[in-house]
């Protein structure tokens, strides 16, 4: 299970970089837009997957084990430029890592892959 909680925390750095390639060019953006977070769970178990935003921590879903799985971030948690985190919580662990700070606004698809274990 400890080799779990590392991949997965390594993953999670991995999303500040995959969220920050961006082709859209410089207009004013849409503050209803919805923002999508992409879970690409490799790994075996199921994933209870949690956006942060300050100290808050509001449940997003349920990520299966060997599936992709698609959640809109709440809009009242994007509204222009934030800093949010992710959490992937593993269903039966007692570890559940979060990603680094990344910053989001309306629009954005921010990808989150969980390598297998």
């Amino acid at each position: 299970m400890r080799a779990l909680f590392i991949r997965v925390a390594l993953a999670l750095v991995a999303v500040t970089a995959a969220s920050c390639s961006r082709n859209r060019a410089v207009t004013q953006t849409d503050p209803n837009a919805p923002t999508y977070l992409v879970v690409d769970n490799q790994a075996f178990p199921d994933m209870t997957i949690y956006v942060i935003e300050g100290s808050r921590r509001i449940r997003l879903g349920m990520a299966n084990g060997h599936s992709q799985s698609r959640f809109q971030i709440p809009n009242y948690l994007v509204r222009g430029l934030v800093t949010l985190r992710f959490q992937a919580d593993p269903i039966g662990s007692n570890v559940a890592p979060v990603s680094d700070t990344i910053t989001v606004e309306p629009g954005d698809e921010v990808t989150l892959r969980i390598p297998p274990a």
